[in-house]
């Protein structure tokens, strides 16, 4: 009987049944099955309720909302342009750049295909780029950023798992860099194939353009020395952020106004707070009865019946959690799998916050591979172009990217480095 249902249910999951609804029944169902009282669900979600880490989700949601009202897009690609610009390939380098910039900020990645793709995507096609080039680049893009502060998923990811925040976004700096830097070399070495036109370095553009961005750009620095230095807990640090931009969008540039503009982006960051919280109090129930079922202990069993190497542990992991980056959003993906995996990767010796910077490259790539992607068909829809056109255009961001993931992978200095170096 309980299989039956389960069977159903996956199938109205598939066909748009709510996330939050199919995961809290799968919790009931799991838990009439094993004979443990419903009860465990409200008193799991009366714990994240009461969980001060999790403050700092809406409050950097709000101010990732604040940031991309306004110029602030513009002023950041005039400042990478004014950087970057002059290098072979440089408005390639510029997209990517900008763009991971904007989705540590936003914390969303179809935010920045839709906020940065109307100004870049033309820029590119204007100034000779092949299309396919310019739509792959764009479209992978949107997923760069993840790892560096502000991210929600980081601060999503630490609550879940039990890791410090403060680790995995110092741990995330050198990875989130490699993750950007390896486009960029690819977006440099097709400018000089191409022979591509490019300005000329001008200090003055560059000092202006700094100027004008000098107010936005040191945010996350400013998050990652509060947090680290013992000046602020995260939640501090995002009330201060939120202060900080609302200060600077309203006094400073007057791009919002107090009365009109804020109620509005309120609204619209507590809708993207309240789905996440909704499907998070659901999955903490779901976990519960993954707990109590012993489920990890037995997918455990299986694995180490099966597995017996740590390499052996990762390259499954990686397979495993772009799959689930496919088919989930970052968030869901955070809340259902990592419970699962934190005490597998333990096992197999993997340090905690490697395994947090291993997860979020991950989902970041499902994000772009065929044939479900969500950043796929946000691209489709917003560059009006196939969606077959899409993939084949994202194909070799994809294979720079998997080949990125298998540094970080395997490379856990990439990860431990800064940590360690700031411990001792």
């Amino acid at each position: 009987m309980i299989l039956i249902l389960a069977i159903i249910l996956i199938s109205l999951i598939i066909f748009g049944l709510p996330l939050f609804i199919g995961i809290l029944t799968a919790a009931m169902l799991g838990l009439y099955a094993i004979q443990v009282e419903f009860a465990a669900i409200p008193i799991e979600i009366f714990r994240l309720a009461n969980a001060p880490v999790l403050l700092a989700i809406p409050l950097f949601t709000f101010a990732g909302y604040l940031m991309a009202e306004g110029r602030t897009s513009d002023r950041l690609v005039r400042f990478s342009r004014s950087l970057f610009g002059w290098v072979p390939g440089g408005l390639g380098v510029v997209a990517l750049v900008s763009c991971a910039f904007f989705t540590a900020i936003t914390g969303a990645t179809g935010i920045t295909i839709i906020a940065l793709g109307g100004l870049l995507f033309p820029a590119l096609i204007s100034e000779k780029y092949n299309e396919n080039f310019s739509l792959g680049l764009m479209t992978t893009s949107g997923s760069l950023g993840l790892h560096f502060p502000p991210s929600l998923p980081i601060i999503l990811y630490g609550f879940v798992s039990g890791t410090s925040i403060e680790s995995l976004f110092v741990a995330g700096l050198i990875p989130g860099v490699l993750m950007v830097g390896v486009p960029c070399l690819f977006s440099v070495y097709m400018g000089k194939r191409w022979r591509l036109e490019r300005p000329s370095f001008s200090g003055k553009e560059l000092f202006a353009a700094l100027k004008g961005a000098a107010w936005e750009l040191p945010i996350p620095l400013l998050i990652v020395a509060g947090i680290y230095s013992g000046l602020s807990t995260a939640t501090e640090a995002a009330a201060l952020t939120v202060g900080y931009v609302l200060f600077v969008k309203i006094i400073v540039f007057r791009e919002l106004s107090l009365a009109k503009d804020l109620p509005r982006i309120m609204t619209e960051s507590t809708k993207m707070v309240g789905s996440i919280m909704i499907i998070l109090g659901a999955a903490l129930g779901f976990t519960n009865y993954l707990v109590d079922a012993f489920i990890p202990m037995k997918i455990l069993n299986l694995m180490e019946a099966t597995i017996t190497t740590k390499i052996g542990f990762l390259l499954i992991l990686n397979i495993f959690l772009i799959l689930v980056g496919c088919m989930m959003d970052i968030f869901s993906a955070i809340l259902v799998v990592v419970p699962l995996i934190v005490p597998l990767a333990s096992r197999f010796g993997i340090d905690p916050v490697h395994l947090g910077v291993i997860f979020i490259a991950n989902l970041g790539i499902g994000y772009n591979t065929p044939p479900v992607g969500l950043n796929l068909f946000i691209a489709s829809s917003r560059f009006e172009r196939p969606i077959v056109q899409i993939y084949k255009a994202t194909l070799p961001f994809l294979l720079l990217l998997l080949f990125t993931l298998f540094l970080i992978t395997y490379w856990p200095a990439l990860s431990l480095f800064l940590p360690g170096l700031l411990k001792s």
